[in-house]
C-alpha cells in the first residue's frame, strides 16, 4: 500500500515534462517542473508549506493561532488549505483591484479577505503594510511571503533537489520569473552549489519589473517610483524582496506579455497543456535561454499554474 499523509504530503515531488515542439524546435532539452500538479494548483503550496512549517518549528504559530497573508492569489489559496488542515484562521489582505475570481476561491475555501487600496510598493495603504499591522494588533503571526526567509528556503530544500535528482544533475540552465523571489532564489542557490557554480540562472520579467534594473545599476528604484505595466498578477514586483537579495542571477531578459500569452496558446495547441501566463513567460524564456546555450543544452523552468483569468 501506499499514500501521502493528507494535503501536505502530497505538495511536491511533481514531474519534468519534456516540452517536445519546443525541445525540438531548438535542438536542446526544455523541460517544465510542472506545479500545477501540487493540492492546490500552483507552485505557491510548497512556499504556503515553507511558511506554516517554519513557523510552527519556532513556536510562533500554535494550534489554533491566526495566520495573516498579503498575496494577489496563489500563495494565499496555499496558506487557506493549509490553515484548514491544520486548525488555524486564516485572513488575507489583498489590492482591492486583485482578480474577483481569486477572492471568491479564497472566500470559498475559508479565509476571510481584507481588500486594500491600490497604493504603490512601500505606500502606508499598501496590502502589504496592511497585512503587517493587522498582525501586530491581534497578535497574529504575519507569514510575510515576500521577505520571510522561509520561503526559498523551502524551495531550496525541495524544488532544487527535486530537479537535480531529476535530471541526474546533467542541467546546463534554470529560468524562471520572480514575484516572491521564493522559487527563483532557492533554486538557483541549491543548483548554483550543486554544479559548483556551472548551471546558468536567468531570472524573466514582464515589462517594468525590478529585477532587470537592479541586476544592471545595482540600485532599486524608490517605493511607489515604479509601475509594472503588466497584464499577469503575481510575478515582477515593484520593490525588490530579501527572497533575492543575494540570489545569483547570471542575467535577466523582460518577455513582452504577447509573447507570454501566445506560449500559453501554443502549449494547448501543440502540447496539450493547459498554462497560465506566468508559465507562458517562463517558456518563452527557457527557449531564448535554449538559444544562447546552444545545442543539446538542458533548461529547466517552471510551470506555475494553469490560471489565465483576464485581470
Amino acid at each position: 500500500m501506499s499514500w501521502v499523509d493528507g494535503f501536505v504530503g502530497a505538495i511536491g515531488k511533481t514531474p519534468l515534462i519534456r516540452i517536445k515542439s519546443l525541445s525540438e524546435k531548438y535542438k536542446a532539452n526544455i523541460l517544465g517542473k510542472a506545479e500545477f500538479m501540487n493540492p492546490g494548483g500552483s507552485v505557491k503550496d510548497r512556499t504556503a508549506l515553507a511558511l506554516i512549517l517554519d513557523a510552527e518549528r519556532r513556536g510562533v504559530l500554535r494550534p489554533g493561532g491566526i495566520v495573516i497573508e498579503a498575496t494577489s492569489g496563489n500563495t494565499g489559496i496555499g496558506i487557506t488549505h493549509l490553515c484548514r488542515s491544520r486548525g488555524y484562521r486564516c485572513v488575507i489582505y489583498m489590492a482591492e483591484n486583485h482578480p474577483r475570481d481569486k477572492i471568491a476561491q479564497l472566500q470559498a475555501l475559508g479565509a476571510e479577505i481584507y481588500l486594500a487600496q491600490n497604493a504603490p510598493w512601500g505606500h502606508p495603504q499598501h496590502y502589504i503594510e496592511e497585512a503587517k499591522r493587522a498582525a501586530d494588533r491581534c497578535g497574529a503571526f504575519f507569514s510575510n511571503q515576500f521577505d520571510n526567509l522561509a520561503n526559498r528556503q523551502g524551495h531550496y530544500s525541495t524544488t532544487g533537489p527535486e530537479i537535480w535528482e531529476q535530471c541526474e544533475g546533467k542541467i546546463d540552465g534554470f529560468v524562471c520569473a520572480a514575484g516572491t523571489g521564493g522559487t527563483l532564489g532557492g533554486v538557483s542557490m541549491f543548483l548554483k552549489e550543486k554544479s559548483e557554480g556551472n548551471v546558468k540562472i536567468w531570472c524573466a520579467e514582464p515589462p517594468g519589473g525590478v529585477v532587470f534594473d537592479y541586476l544592471r545599476n545595482k540600485a532599486v528604484p524608490a517605493s511607489g517610483s515604479r509601475k509594472v505595466n503588466t497584464v499577469i498578477k503575481g510575478i515582477a514586483q515593484a520593490g525588490l524582496t530579501q527572497n533575492l537579495v543575494g540570489v545569483p542571477i547570471d542575467n535577466c531578459l523582460r518577455v513582452p506579455d504577447d509573447q507570454s500569452l501566445q506560449m500559453t496558446r501554443d502549449m494547448l495547441a501543440e502540447e496539450g497543456l493547459f498554462l497560465g501566463w506566468s508559465s507562458g513567460l517562463n517558456l518563452v524564456a527557457a527557449c531564448r535561454m535554449a538559444k544562447h546555450l546552444g545545442e543539446g543544452s538542458t533548461i529547466v523552468t517552471i510551470l506555475c499554474d494553469n490560471d489565465v483569468a483576464p485581470y
